[in-house]
């Protein structure tokens, strides 16, 4: 089991990364809460029976049980934990468990930042994607019907358990989406691990546990490091750890949460990033060609479909967290390995990008 720190001063915690280590969860989470038996677990269908075998190992239950799928980063479901945790009686020393994917560790941590103005928060990601980048950094959030994550918070977690023995099970398709969080990493932050998913590809598909608990604990040195560097996008830092995202975001709403999945959105987002990048003179085609060979080879989409409302993803775009006084701001590729942040795009240029030939 490898033990990496985020060092974030009082708010420091580890993440703890492993393949089969079920058996020191108890002994992980015991040196990190205050009173464990006392724990309150959010899962779905899916991830009901590891919450439940979590929280036995801890002596706590019965385990909340939220509705599947990005509906569920709602003020609605928010308020029905709000009202568990009532009945509870919980304190500011009874924990929130997040055991899922990025949707429960989103309502669950929202609910954990704001429910007696803090309760201290443990994620067990269940999905790649949670894994290697939302349940690092302490964001959590519910959507509106006008756009995803406009209601949110900054509530760092008081550790991360992730046991990628349970991505055995993960559909395909849920574990390439998280493959597109990886690829991020490589552009925004490091070439030579962009390199290496490229040689590698093939060994990831297979889902092969030493490559596996490579891309996790790099993703997650990657973010932390950024988060060190700006927990709460202060500086602007963290901001590049959204390449991708803008479009990603309009995608998500304007599809009503209910097509792509969030890796799908951010894969074709990343491409439309780097066109932009390239139609500003940034980068070069190779840039672009590389991340879209590698995006098609873990299977994720790299294209907006036809038939997309260029006008509905802009409006979407226009309320997006990084703008500045009324102007677009996109994060975009200088080269492989570093991006930057860009207010000054014109949006009969993004209409391009969003409008296929």
């Amino acid at each position: 089991m490898q033990i990496l720190p985020v060092r974030l001063g009082s708010r420091s915690y580890d993440v703890a990364i492993g393949t089969g280590i079920e058996d020191e969860f108890a002994a992980f989470v015991r040196h990190r809460i205050a009173d464990p038996a006392r724990t309150f677990a959010v899962a779905d269908s899916n991830t009901r029976s590891i919450a439940e075998r979590l929280c036995g190992r801890l002596g706590a239950g019965p385990v909340a049980i939220v509705p599947t799928g990005e509906s569920t980063k709602s003020l609605a479901v928010a308020g029905e934990l709000y009202s568990r945790l009532a009945r509870i009686e919980a304190d500011r020393k009874t924990a929130v468990l997040a055991v899922g994917g990025g949707v429960i560790g989103d309502v669950a941590g929202f609910a954990a930042a704001t429910y007696n103005r803090g309760l201290p928060l443990v994620m067990a990601p269940t999905t790649l994607l949670a894994m290697v980048d939302s349940s690092v950094g302490g964001k959590v959030a519910i959507n509106l019907a006008e756009g995803k994550n406009l209601v949110g918070t900054f509530h760092q977690p008081t550790g991360v358990w992730i046991d990628t023995a349970i991505l055995g099970t993960l559909p395909d398709r849920e574990y390439r989406s998280g493959l597109a969080e990886v690829v991020k990493y490589g552009v925004i932050l490091d070439a030579d691990f962009f390199e290496w998913l490229e040689t590698n590809a093939e060994v990831i598909l297979r889902r092969e546990s030493a490559a596996v608990e490579h891309v996790i604990a790099r993703s997650c040195r990657i973010k932390a490091d950024v988060v060190e560097q700006d927990e709460r996008e202060e500086s602007g830092r963290r901001m590049v750890l959204n390449y991708g995202h803008t479009f990603a975001h309009a995608f998500e709403t304007v599809g009503g949460y209910s097509g792509w999945l969030h890796g799908e959105a951010v894969a074709a987002g990343m491409v439309c990033a780097a066109r932009l990048a390239e139609r500003r003179g940034l980068v070069a085609r190779d840039l672009t060609q590389r991340q879209t060979n590698l995006l098609n080879r873990f299977g994720l989409p790299t294209a907006v479909p036809r038939g997309w409302d260029a006008d509905a993803l802009l409006a979407v775009m226009r309320r997006d967290k990084k703008n500045v006084a009324g102007r677009l701001r996109f994060i975009l590729p200088s080269r492989l390995g570093e991006v930057a942040a860009f207010d000054d795009m014109p949006e009969s240029l993004v209409r391009e990008i969003l409008t296929p030939p």
